[in-house]
């Protein structure tokens, strides 16, 4: 069933209302409700919270310093690195100063939501409000400081290089420098943020419903916040509507504080975030400033590539520098430069924390690699394909080494693809020869279009490991489990393709369950374009393992060795050519477990095997059942990559952008389910485009949050989306057994960095921020005193 386009499993329940979400689980539980700051930089002089517990219906209220003292230390920091020399988390709650607006004060708990929210408004929290620092000009200036103790505003500071660099510039015939700017963005999932938890007194035992991305990361947390033992700690996820990499971090301080109550007052609690909080006091992601320095030939050869630049990482950095890291070890893209330098800066600032968002930095890696290059075709008046058709690494320069160190602190090597095959294609399909004929008609017509194309690299399928479980059950169903949690990708549609390809079964007859800590001991999550790489190969491998049960178990019930078994579409029997009985995985799992094979001796499997045998006889030293476990630890990151192209008309009247057409020819290796491929590469450029020409988050000088509904954030609707035509190429890698490589982020990588070039090829403004509204794209125009009428640029 590998490679084939099956309809998605669960798609079902989510079209008929059966979908079960955080926030449907327990209607009695006990609300949860934070008081957030309305400062971006303060002092806590006090926090009375007698008003609000004096409300009827409020069961409980806490400060900072309410809490135990296990609850008092710093949230973790999850990812360190030697060049994160000034790191810094936050609190559970706010202890003595807020750095953000959102930033959690106290909590309050009531019978329900509204109680919850009324009893809020009651708290009195006085604050003596300081200095804030706004934007990375504003903290690049570093006359105000974030944290007091942290000179310059700097978390880190992180450098790499391959080639000598100043050489190679001094010696480029060519030279050019451009700045680059990327807003702040976030990824506002339509359901936001949710726990419930409950306590077991009498088992001490804490269960917790996260909607989270690493649901055992977030066990561990709350048992470390909470002071108990990690066996006792249950996370499991439920349906999930969205996540795009902003339900990763873990420990949110709502969780740990939900879990708390519960185990406190020994009844469920439970909290769902409003859209507000999801926009001000959850995370945000891409906001960078680069500075690029280039060195080429007469050819447009990258010769020298210079790039220094800063990243906002809002007031805290509990994702260390992952998300800088990522943006300079993937500039390069699928191009050979000789030499290559990236050195950033990640800054604080008064916002709220910046995590990975879909893309993780590589949307920003991409857009300057891109308009460098058609920054060089401009000055020397190439084709724009024909100069990324010069840079590209052959095919058969791979695998290549980067040399950089990668965000797994592994070595960065690129391991299979065709990039100037996919090139090719991607021209060949959005009509870019004939284009210059096309663009002048519409010229003639008052019209101004342009065409755009953006390539890339994306490390995908990243460690430290992942794990499955694949157990037949005595009624015949199999049943998959994995931690890693689902978010709407369509997990159990790809790993039930997996295991049934490996057991012959049929999808219907296999149930998949994702993001429990219960049913497999160890796992990482669902992030970095990894599940059908790490989640699936384990299911691979745990399906291979029950299959190796069933041989042995059949092999025994029917006299011969496992080697003269066979086993097709679910059914074992002796090797073709010989006559004999057959066994179904329902038969041999109830064969394979004594004790349900002395209750079903009337069973028709018992009566067929009652003459040889007194009862089931398990293969020596093996366990009963059909039931195994497998981990799939990758030996690196495996890289997909993929070609953009776009056509776009721009407005002349209200400087909006449409778009023509849209082509993707992506690589991810073998396809489980193209279906599902082809929906995660569409979903990712919608996203994209949201990025590109309509989403940002924007802050007052003050560190008010100006962006806290859907309406302020510009997220586009159908209409503004084109449809999307999607080819497959496939260059399978070696470094898993199924040969796939990630796909969930490839998507959106490259969008604005085709999107903008197309629109400054319409509008001959040279363009170097994202995302470009239509007031920023009027804007331009104003500034811009030469710029061309549509007829002019027709010529």
């Amino acid at each position: 069933m590998i490679g084939h386009p099956k309809p998605r499993t669960e798609d079902s329940r989510f079209l008929t209302g059966r979908g079960r979400f955080a926030d449907d689980l327990d209607p009695g539980a006990y609300f949860c409700a934070f008081v957030r700051s309305p400062h971006a930089a303060a002092h806590i002089l006090s926090v009375d919270t007698s008003a609000a517990r004096a409300l009827p219906g409020v069961i409980t209220t806490a400060a900072f310093s309410d809490l135990p003292s296990s609850l008092r230390r710093r949230l973790p920091l999850l990812i360190p690195h030697q060049d994160l020399t000034h790191p810094r988390t936050g609190h559970i709650l706010a202890n003595r100063r807020v750095y953000y607006v959102g930033e959690p004060v106290a909590l309050i708990v009531a019978r329900d939501r509204y109680l919850a929210q009324d009893a809020c408004d009651l708290v009195r929290v006085a604050y003596a409000p300081q200095k804030t620092v706004i934007g990375l000009e504003e903290a690049d200036r570093a006359r105000d400081l974030v944290h007091s103790d942290i000179p310059a505003n700097t978390a880190a500071r992180h450098a790499q290089q391959t080639g000598d660099v100043t050489a190679a510039l001094a010696r480029a015939p060519y030279r050019l420098q451009l700045d680059l700017t990327v807003e702040r963005s976030t990824a506002a999932p339509l359901e936001p943020r949710a726990a419930l938890a409950s306590w077991d007194k009498a088992r001490q035992h804490l269960h917790l419903t996260s909607n989270c991305q690493a649901p055992h990361g977030v066990a561990a947390a709350v048992a470390v916040f909470l002071g108990l033992s990690a066996e006792s700690v249950t996370c499991t996820t439920p349906d999930i509507g969205g996540a795009f990499g902003g339900k990763l971090v873990h420990p949110w301080p709502e969780d740990v504080l939900t879990a708390w109550v519960a185990h406190q007052l020994g009844h469920s609690a439970t909290w769902t975030e409003d859209r507000r909080d999801n926009l001000v006091a959850s995370c945000h992601e891409r906001a960078q400033r680069h500075h690029v320095e280039v060195g080429f030939d007469q050819h447009g050869k990258v010769l020298a590539l210079d790039v220094r630049f800063i990243h906002d990482t809002g007031a805290y950095t509990p994702y260390g520098i992952i998300v800088p890291h990522v943006t300079a070890t993937q500039i390069l893209g699928p191009y050979h430069i000789p030499a290559y330098r990236a050195e950033f800066r990640s800054l604080y600032t008064n916002t709220v924390i910046v995590t990975p968002y879909r893309g993780a930095g590589r949307p920003q890696a991409c857009f300057v690699m891109e308009r460098t290059l058609d920054t060089i075709a401009r000055y020397l008046d190439l084709d724009r394909a024909d100069v990324r058709a010069t840079n590209l690494i052959p095919p058969e320069a791979l695998p290549l080494d980067r040399g950089l160190v990668f965000q797994d602190g592994a070595p960065l090597i690129y391991d299979t693809g065709d990039y100037p095959a996919a090139l090719s294609r991607a021209r060949e399909l959005i009509g870019w020869d004939s284009f210059r004929d096309k663009r002048a008609r519409a010229a003639r017509q008052g019209r101004r279009l342009g065409i755009g194309v953006a390539c890339y690299v994306e490390g995908t399928g990243l460690g430290p490991y992942e794990g499955a479980r694949v157990t037949v059950t005595t009624g015949g169903r199999v049943r998959v489990a994995t931690a890693a949690s689902c978010q709407g990708q369509g997990h159990e549609t790809m790993l039930a393709q997996v295991v049934a390809d490996h057991l012959g079964c049929a999808l219907s007859e296999i149930d998949v369950t994702t993001g429990r800590t219960d049913l497999v001991p160890y796992g990482a999550g669902t992030y970095a374009s990894r599940t059908a790489v790490v989640a699936a190969s384990a299911a691979m491998s745990a399906a291979q393992k029950v299959r190796r049960q069933a041989l042995a178990a059949a092999a025994v019930q029917l006299g011969v060795t496992p080697e003269q078994v066979e086993f097709t579409d679910g059914i074992a029997r002796v090797q073709k050519g010989t006559d004999s009985a057959t066994l179904s995985l329902a038969q041999l799992a109830v064969l394979a477990n004594p004790l349900r094979y002395a209750f079903d001796a009337n069973s028709d499997v018992a009566t067929q095997f009652s003459r040889a045998r007194s009862g089931p006889a398990l293969p020596p030293n093996s366990e009963p059942g059909l039931d195994a476990t497998a981990y799939f630890a990758p030996p690196g990151a495996t890289c997909s990559y993929g070609v953009h192209a776009a056509i776009v008309e721009t407005q002349p009247e209200t400087a909006q952008v449409r778009i023509l057409r849209y082509i993707v020819v992506h690589d991810c290796g073998n396809l489980i389910n193209p279906l599902l491929v082809e929906g995660q590469i569409r979903g990712g450029v919608a996203q994209g485009i949201a990025g590109a020409l309509f989403e940002r988050i924007l802050y007052g000088p003050e560190g008010q949050p100006l962006t806290t509904t859907y309406a302020e954030l510009l997220t586009p609707g159908a209409m503004d989306l084109p449809d999307i035509q999607v080819e497959h190429m496939c260059s399978p890698t070696p470094l898993n057994p199924l040969g796939t490589k990630g796909v969930g982020e490839g998507g959106v990588i490259p969008v604005s960095a085709v999107l903008i070039s197309a629109v400054e090829d319409a509008e001959s403004v040279p363009i170097n921020f994202f995302p470009l509204t239509p007031d920023a794209l009027h804007r331009l125009r104003t500034n811009s005193p030469g710029h061309p009428t549509p007829e002019q640029q027709g010529l």
